[in-house]
C-alpha cells in the first residue's frame, strides 16, 4: 500500500532543495514509483524535466543514486546543474579526469558525502568500478539518454547491451531510464535489454507544437548545401546543423564562419578540450551556430535554441525527434527544417547495415565455446585480436540468439548444448533481423521526407500518438509557411494540400494505432499509425511497413492478433 504522505514530501524536496514549487504530472507519478522501489521507465520530450525525477526521488532513498550517461559533456552538465542548487554533492568517474580526482570521487561516495555518481557505461565494464558501486551499496540505477540501449547499443555503444548484469552485480537496485524519444517497440526493448522487472511507464505526450516542421527537397547537392547555410545565416540564433560527416560538420562551419558568425564545428574526432570548449561557447552564447553530427546536443540544457537544421537525412525518426527536440524548449517558436536529397540516403543505409559480420560472430563464438569455464570479454578480445566494441557488440548478438550467457561476475559462457557453429549462425540471424529493422527506420525517415500529408501528424503517428491534421505549422498545412520544395530545391507555389488526410478506408477503424496483428508472409508486428487509406506496421522479424489497406482486404493479409504482449 502506497504512503499517502510520499507525493507531499516529494513537493516539499523540489521546493526546498531545488527550488521548484510544482512538480508536473509525469514528474510526480515517476518519483513516486520510484521511491517505492519500482523499475520505471520515463518518455518525456526534451525539456519536460526527465532529470528532475532522479534528482527529486533519489533523496528520497538511503544510498547514492549511479546516473548512466553517455558523454562526459553532459555528465558535467548534470554535475553543475544540481550543484546550482542546494542539493548533496555529484561526483563523475570517468576517464577523462586525473586519477586524483577519480579517488576523490569514490571517497566521497564511500564516506556518504556524494548523493550523485556519474558514469559512462564503459566504465562498468571494469570489474573494480563495479565492485567499488556494489560495496556503495546504490538505491536507484539511472539510465540516461536509454533509447541508446535500443538505438545505438547494438554497434555504436555496446556496452549500453550489458547494463542489466551491471545492474544485477551491484545489488539490483531500482532502474530508472529514462528518454526523450521512444516509439512503443523502442520502448519494449529498453525494457527488456535492462532486465526491468513490471515496470511503471510514465509517457508525456509527444507533440511540441511551437517547432514548425518542414521539409526541403532537392536533387543537387551544390544547391542544397547552400541553402542549408543560407538558411542558417538567416534565422534567429543560436541554432543548430546536423550533417552526416565530420568533414561535412567542418565545411559548413567554415562557410558559416566565413560569413562573419560565430559557428563551431562538434564531433567525436575532435580532441576532448575542443570539444568542451565547443560545447561550453554554445551554452554560454558565444556562439552562434554548432555544426554537428547526431552526438551533439544530447541531454544539453539550453532552451533557447530556435533553430535545428538538418543538412542530410536522420537515420530514423527516433533520431531526428530526439534531435529537433532540442529547439524551442523555452515554448518560444522555433523551426525544424530537414534538407532531403534522396541520394544522401545511401550513407545511412550503411549505417544501418553496421553489425558484427559472420567472421567475427564465428571468431567470438568458437573463443567462448572452446574455453571449459567462464570467460572475461577482455580475453575474449586478446585471443581474438579484436577490439573491446567489436566483441562486446559480438557477445551481445550471440546472448540475444540464446547461445551464450553472462554469469554474476559478467563473463560469458556457452549455453550447454549449442555448438560454436550453431551460436553463430543462431546470431548471424538475429544481426540480419536486426539489420532489416534499421533499413526499415530509415525508410520511414524517408517516407516523413516524401509525405504529401501533414507532417506533424506523420512524425506522432511514428510514436504511436494518434493527431488530426491539420497542425497549422508544418510547410504542408501552414499557409503562411513555405511551400513544399521542387526536386531541385525551388519551391513550387500551389502545390502543397490543406493537411486533410484522405478518406480512410473502410477497414481503417479495425487497425487502430497498438493493435498486434499477424501478416501472412511477415509473422507478427504491431500497427504504429494509420494514414488515410495505409497502415504503418512494425513486424517482429521485418521492421516497418506501409501497407495498402485496400490490398490488405482483397488479399487477407492481415488479420488481428489476441495474444498481445504490449503494454497498453
Amino acid at each position: 500500500m502506497s504512503d499517502p504522505d510520499v507525493p507531499d514530501r516529494l513537493r516539499r524536496t523540489a521546493d526546498d532543495v531545488f527550488g521548484w514549487r510544482e512538480l508536473r504530472p509525469g514528474q510526480l507519478t515517476a518519483m513516486e514509483a520510484v521511491v517505492a522501489g519500482r523499475d520505471t521507465l520515463v518518455v518525456m520530450p526534451t525539456g519536460a524535466g526527465k532529470s528532475a525525477v532522479y534528482q527529486v526521488a533519489g533523496l528520497s532513498l538511503p544510498g547514492p543514486t549511479v546516473v548512466v550517461s553517455p558523454l562526459i559533456a553532459l555528465q558535467r552538465d548534470q554535475i553543475a546543474g544540481l550543484l546550482s542548487h542546494h542539493a548533496p554533492d555529484a561526483v563523475a568517474v570517468n576517464s577523462a579526469q586525473p586519477a586524483g580526482e577519480t579517488e576523490a570521487a569514490w571517497d566521497a561516495v564511500r564516506h556518504g558525502d556524494a548523493a550523485y555518481l556519474f558514469l559512462s557505461p564503459e566504465q562498468l565494464t571494469k570489474d573494480e568500478v563495479v565492485e567499488r558501486l556494489a560495496r556503495a551499496g546504490p538505491s536507484l540505477f539511472v539510465v540516461d539518454e536509454a533509447q541508446c540501449v535500443a538505438a545505438w547499443g547494438h554497434d555504436f555503444r555496446p556496452d549500453y547491451l550489458r547494463l542489466a548484469q551491471a545492474v544485477r552485480r551491484v545489488g539490483r537496485p531500482a532502474v530508472l531510464a529514462l528518454t526523450a524519444t521512444a516509439a512503443p517497440p523502442v520502448r519494449e526493448e529498453i525494457v527488456r535489454r535492462l532486465g526491468m522487472a513490471d515496470p511503471a511507464l510514465v509517457v508525456a505526450g509527444f507533440d511540441r507544437p511551437n517547432i514548425a516542421l518542414e521539409v526541403r527537397r532537392f536533387q543537387d547537392d551544390t544547391n542544397k548545401r547552400r541553402a542549408v547555410v543560407e538558411r542558417a545565416a538567416t534565422e534567429p540564433k543560436p541554432g543548430i546543423v546536423y550533417a552526416a560527416t565530420r568533414r561535412d560538420a567542418e565545411e559548413y562551419a567554415a562557410e558559416l564562419a566565413g560569413l562573419g558568425l560565430s559557428a563551431a564545428a562538434y564531433h567525436a574526432g575532435l580532441a576532448a578540450g575542443e570539444r568542451s570548449r565547443v560545447h561550453d561557447a554554445f551554452l554560454s552564447g558565444e556562439a552562434d551556430v554548432v555544426v554537428a553530427t547526431s552526438a551533439f546536443g544530447m541531454g544539453i540544457d539550453k532552451e533557447d535554441v530556435r533553430f535545428v537544421l538538418h543538412a542530410s537525412v536522420p537515420g530514423s525518426l527516433d533520431a531526428y525527434y530526439q534531435e529537433i527536440g532540442r529547439a524551442g524548449r523555452d515554448g518560444a517558436p522555433a523551426v525544424a527544417v530537414l534538407h532531403y536529397r534522396p541520394q544522401d540516403s545511401g550513407l545511412q543505409r550503411l549505417f544501418a547495415t553496421r553489425a558484427p559480420d559472420e567472421e567475427t560472430l564465428g571468431e567470438v563464438a568458437h573463443q567462448i565455446h572452446d574455453h571449459p569455464g567462464p570467460l572475461g570479454l577482455d580475453d575474449v578480445g586478446g585471443r581474438t585480436n579484436l577490439s573491446h566494441r567489436r566483441v562486446t557488440a559480438a557477445a551481445n548478438l550471440l546472448e540475444q540468439a540464446g547461445a551464450v550467457r553472462t554469469d554474476a561476475a559478467g563473463e560469458v559462457r556457452a549455453v550447454p548444448g549449442v555448438t560454436a557453429e550453431e551460436a553463430t549462425a543462431q546470431a548471424t540471424e538475429a544481426a540480419e533481423v536486426r539489420r532489416r529493422l534499421e533499413r526499415s527506420r530509415l525508410e520511414m525517415a524517408l517516407a516523413y521526407a516524401e509525405t504529401t500529408g501533414c507532417r506533424r501528424r506523420f512524425l506522432l503517428g511514428y510514436f504511436g500518438e494518434p493527431y488530426e491534421p491539420p497542425c497549422g505549422n508544418c510547410d504542408i498545412c501552414s499557409p503562411t509557411s513555405c511551400s513544399p520544395a521542387s526536386a531541385d530545391g525551388t519551391v513550387v507555389e500551389g502545390t502543397g494540400d490543406t493537411g486533410d488526410a484522405p478518406p480512410p478506408h473502410p477497414s481503417a477503424a479495425s487497425y487502430p494505432a497498438g493493435t498486434p496483428v499477424r501478416h501472412s508472409e511477415w509473422g507478427d508486428g504491431t500497427v504504429m499509425s494509420e494514414e488515410g487509406d495505409r497502415i504503418t506496421v512494425l513486424f517482429d522479424s521485418m521492421g516497418y511497413r506501409t501497407l495498402s489497406l485496400a490490398a490488405i482486404a482483397e488479399n487477407r493479409l492481415l488479420t488481428a492478433r489476441t495474444d498481445s504482449t504490449t503494454d497498453s
